[in-house]
């Protein structure tokens, strides 16, 4: 069992680096960026929307899918159930930090919050298990 988790915390801590890797290589974090807060337009709402969207949509999708699992199953067999669903969730709020990051580099502390966001999801085997309780 702990082999399983250790995998999937592996697969984040990859996750996790690479999007920091990305943010410091092509966002060029500096301390004036993100002292500075963006504006926001009309045109630019939009990107200040999309951290919340993703979280909102990532917190669905993962809890619908730990639903699907059939409850009588012991821990270890819904582990891949819990790494599909991660891996949904985590893709979510990646794809929501790059668009970020890609699109509106202005919005860079945006990022930064679904990537602290995302370390903080960090699998454990007592998230797990009260991931399936609730």
């Amino acid at each position: 069992m702990n082999e399983k988790i250790k995998t999937l915390q592996i697969i984040h801590l990859a996750l996790c680096a690479g999007l920091i890797a990305a943010y410091f290589i092509i966002g060029e974090i500096s301390v004036e960026k993100l002292k500075t807060i963006p504006s926001i337009n009309s045109s630019s709402l939009l990107f200040a929307i999309i951290p919340f969207l993703a979280i909102i949509l990532a917190h669905f999708l993962f809890k619908s899918q730990l639903k699907q699992v059939d409850p009588k199953l012991k821990l270890e067999d819904k582990l891949p159930f819990y790494q599909t669903a991660s891996i949904i969730r985590w893709a979510i709020l990646e794809g929501a930090a790059f668009i970020i990051l890609i699109l509106k580099p202005d919005f860079l502390i945006f990022g930064i919050l679904l990537i602290i966001y995302l370390i903080f999801l960090r699998p454990t085997e007592e998230k797990i298990t009260s991931d399936f309780l609730d």
